[in-house]
């Protein structure tokens, strides 16, 4: 039987290790970053393609309108997946290891990223380049759902428990320094060979790129240490048969109140950057390295208050950052839009800086609220499974977006009350955490 999520700490770690060596918990949070790093980095080249060209390669339409909710509805389709992807591997890491599905999942994510750079475009093959973009953003949507989960665990698993919220944040600046090398490489690639180039082939570039990227990540990936609650799980034989049943049916108050914790890093994220490329270019007719250059130094600031907040947790509790970065955002909201609509270079500049930089906040502890919510045998499936359903809204985010600014004129407004919206939820879920999360000695909620 699945232990429930809410059992003492005699049932969530039997045997398990009591003293931890932080120089093997320093290298394990590192290659969790390493990988995360190119996850996102992966991730977010699909993302800011399909503000930027992905409607005009794949999506042929006279209305850019609906040629950009196409891109998008692309973008959606890959964060479908994400739960699906999160219930087969969550559940494959809960019976054969951590460590393993980690390596299964990166291999999928950069090998279909490098695919995507390859593909012909809908005037070279007609359907069949939307279709293809389709199946591919599918299994890339599949393996991301195993991985951000195993990589915050694994993590999480190797720290001491007073510290575990400084070391879950070291995977999450794997998200910015996906988002600085994706952004980077297409600011590059405009700097180097012009937009009509850049147009034309020149966006392929940072896709064929992960390939050798995923090389270097598999050799790090590899001298990974498996988890040694995992190992203590399997030395005793209580590893859950049945994880996706005993997750479901105990603890589906955590799953959802997770899932508002982590909406606000995942889909306030990419209403800032995804979405606002697309209204910056399309709507604002700001140019494209403008936002470009936006998201760069927004990913910059971001690390910081990741390492920031990932320490604000340690001290306070993951659930006191949570709710307060939440109504931190919350006020922000309205401001940062209206700096991004005034058209003038700086204020779009700094609003998404500030934008990003607050939500980061809560993000920062996301991984250490989510793994608290769950029994270590059933922990990946748990983790997975919340983290990827939050990851299916905040993928129809900039879809959304992008139908009311369509349906109201143009208008900052709905982007604005999106990320409101979003923030409030992150917040509430806050004040609910410490109750439904397992009680560790030395471990703050």
């Amino acid at each position: 039987m699945a232990s429930s999520a809410g059992s003492a700490p005699a049932d969530l770690t039997p045997g398990m290790p009591r003293t931890v060596d932080e120089r093997v918990t320093r290298k394990v949070a590192l290659a969790a970053l390493v990988g995360t790093a190119l996850e996102w980095y992966d991730f977010f080249l699909f993302t800011t393609a399909a503000a930027l060209v992905f409607n005009a390669q794949f999506f042929v339409s006279q209305d850019p309108f609906v040629a950009a909710m196409g891109s998008f509805a692309t973008l959606a389709v890959g964060f479908v997946a994400r739960p699906i992807g999160g219930f087969i591997f969550g559940a494959l890491g809960d019976k054969v290891g951590r460590k393993k599905i980690l390596m299964v999942t990166i291999v999928g994510i950069g090998v279909v990223t490098g695919l995507i750079g390859l593909l012909p475009n809908y005037m070279t093959i007609g359907l069949a380049a939307p279709i293809l973009l389709v199946a591919l953003r599918i299994v890339q949507g599949l393996a991301v759902g195993g991985e951000w989960s195993g990589a915050v665990i694994i993590a999480v698993e190797n720290a001491p428990v007073a510290k575990r919220a400084r070391y879950a944040a070291l995977p999450q600046i794997g998200s910015p320094i996906g988002t600085i090398l994706s952004s980077g490489g297409f600011f590059g690639m405009l700097f180097l060979v012009g937009q009509n180039n850049f147009d034309a082939w020149g966006w392929r570039i940072p896709f064929i790129a992960a390939i050798p990227l995923l090389a270097i990540s598999m050799w790090i990936r590899s001298r990974l240490s498996e988890s040694p609650e995992f190992e203590a799980l399997m030395e005793s034989g209580e590893t859950e048969h049945a994880p996706i049943r005993g997750v479901l049916k105990n603890s589906w108050r955590q799953i959802l109140v997770g899932m508002c914790s982590a909406l606000l890093g995942i889909g306030g994220f990419y209403l800032i950057t995804s979405f606002v490329v697309f209204y910056g270019t399309k709507v604002l007719k700001l140019p494209s390295e403008l936002l470009l250059l936006g998201t760069l130094l927004a990913a910059a600031l971001e690390i910081g208050a990741l390492v920031w907040a990932g320490r604000m947790g340690e001290k306070f509790g993951a659930s006191k950052v949570i709710l307060w970065g939440g109504v931190a955002s919350a006020i922000v909201a309205v401001p940062v839009f209206l700096a991004i609509d005034s058209r003038n270079p700086v204020l779009v500049v700094v609003g998404m800086m500030i934008g990003v930089a607050v939500l980061s906040i809560p993000y920062a502890v996301s991984g250490t609220a989510l793994t608290a919510l769950f029994a270590t045998k059933v922990r990946y499936t748990g983790v997975a499974i919340t983290s990827n359903t939050a990851g299916v809204i905040s993928g129809f985010v900039p879809l959304i977006a992008t139908a009311l600014v369509a349906a109201n004129g143009n208008s900052y407004w709905p982007g604005a009350i999106i990320l409101l919206i979003v923030s409030v939820l992150t917040a509430l879920s806050g004040i609910f955490l410490p109750g439904l999360s397992i009680k560790e000695e030395g471990m703050k909620h």
